[in-house]
């Protein structure tokens, strides 16, 4: 992924000896996200590398308010009065206007809690290891054939809710058939994706069992910029394929679950981009919008950043 900083700090302050004041780090999904987690409805998180004992550290130090609600001091209650029993030799009787008249609600007690906000600090700490550039220039992103296909996908989660539904359907239908024949073990589903250059993508489950089919149309696949293609417009794949009329599919298959957690990536709410190369691999481009500084005078803007997958298709 390729994400602008002020998409992520609020501000920020980065300082090295190397060219851009670049930093390269290498560090563990898992506490990285458990941190995270730990800043979730915090007001302020700030996150600072540092070195602990020689090693290099990324700090996240997260300030949180919480509210005492425990009784003492804090908690008063007041005990409302109650009308003095009357007197056998009321002169009054039933008709004393000083006498309370009788309330058609419950007598409760007062109570008063006065909740104490106070101020909590959490400190999580992510071991990092931090790389030369020379090491970065080796990490290099898969190289991948020209696309056969390019087309916009429908909104991810709505992508990823159908996806669910053949996947779960599949271990179901796989779990019955095991267990017939005694068999404990099952494959995970492999789903079949496909999508021409006439605005239609396919989801398809075949098993031995079961065959079904969702079917999007009417979807945009955008034009190619000529300057960025290695070769001319007319020779390219997609060219090819759209030529080929609408019944020509470039296929890959994926793993249900895998898919399941790329296609969460529809919570950013960003439009995506499927390249297919047929039987090959999958590539989804997805551009995040976000507002950033620079409008006109001294307005905000709308840029999008890149959040790139590659995933590879099993075989037949």
């Amino acid at each position: 992924s390729s994400l602008s900083a002020d998409l992520i700090f609020d501000n920020y302050q980065l300082q090295s000896n190397e060219p851009n004041n670049t930093i390269n780090l290498e560090l563990p999904l898992g506490p990285l996200q458990r941190a995270l987690r730990s800043a979730i409805g915090s007001h302020n998180a700030n996150l600072r590398l540092t070195k602990k004992d020689g090693a290099p550290m990324l700090s996240m130090v997260i300030h949180t308010m919480t509210k005492d609600s425990s009784s003492g001091p804090g908690r008063d209650t007041f005990p409302t009065s109650k009308p003095a029993p009357r007197s056998t030799a009321d002169p009054f009787g039933d008709d004393n206007p000083f006498d309370p008249q009788p309330s058609p609600f419950n007598v409760e007690p007062l109570e008063l809690q006065m909740k104490r906000e106070r101020e909590k600090i959490i400190t999580q700490d992510i071991p990092v290891r931090v790389l030369h550039p020379d090491t970065v220039e080796t990490i290099m992103q898969p190289k991948v054939r020209e696309p056969d296909v390019h087309i916009q996908l429908p909104p991810l989660l709505q992508l990823k809710a159908i996806s669910d539904r053949f996947t779960k359907l599949a271990l179901t239908t796989a779990s019955s058939s095991s267990s017939s024949h005694n068999n404990p073990g099952s494959k995970d589903p492999k789903l079949e994706l496909s999508a021409n250059m006439h605005g239609s993508l396919r989801l398809r489950l075949s098993t031995d069992t079961l065959d079904i089919t969702s079917v999007w149309d009417g979807l945009e696949n955008p034009e190619l910029d000529p300057s960025q293609l290695a070769m001319p417009l007319e020779e390219h794949p997609s060219t090819v394929f759209k030529e080929a009329g609408r019944d020509k599919w470039a296929t890959v298959r994926v793993d249900g679950k895998d898919w399941s957690r790329v296609l969460s990536v529809g919570r950013l709410e960003g439009r995506v981009i499927a390249c297919f190369s047929d039987e090959h691999a999958l590539i989804l481009y997805v551009y995040v919008p976000h507002s950033s500084g620079g409008g006109v005078a001294g307005g905000e803007g709308i840029t999008e950043d890149v959040v790139t997958y590659y995933v590879s298709s099993f075989s037949s």
